[in-house]
């Protein structure tokens, strides 16, 4: 059993390497259509699971993830809410 008191990363794990990281990613993806842009993004993730191993580090990184989405899509509503208030019927510009 994985060791519980690991944590993710919350610094550069990639050593200021970042942008490199970045760019490899976006060079994979280059030409590709959007369901295999998908399907390169499954690969990879289960690639990289395996390298990590780690159950306990995996469900970490997936409810970090997850919370990261669920935080974009509640912004996301909140400015489409309000951006039809002030769209209101009878209000002129």
């Amino acid at each position: 059993m994985s060791d519980p008191t690991v944590t993710l990363r919350r610094t550069d794990g990639f050593a200021g390497r970042g942008d490199e990281f970045y760019a490899a990613l976006l060079e994979a993806h280059e030409g590709l259509s959007d369901a295999d842009s998908a399907a390169l993004n499954s690969r990879l993730i289960l690639l990289l699971a395996n390298h990590i191993g780690d159950v306990d580090v995996i469900r970490e990184a997936l409810h970090a993830a997850r919370a990261s989405v669920d935080a974009s899509a509640a912004r996301a509503a909140v400015n489409t809410s309000a951006a039809r208030a002030s769209i209101s019927p009878g209000r002129t510009s």
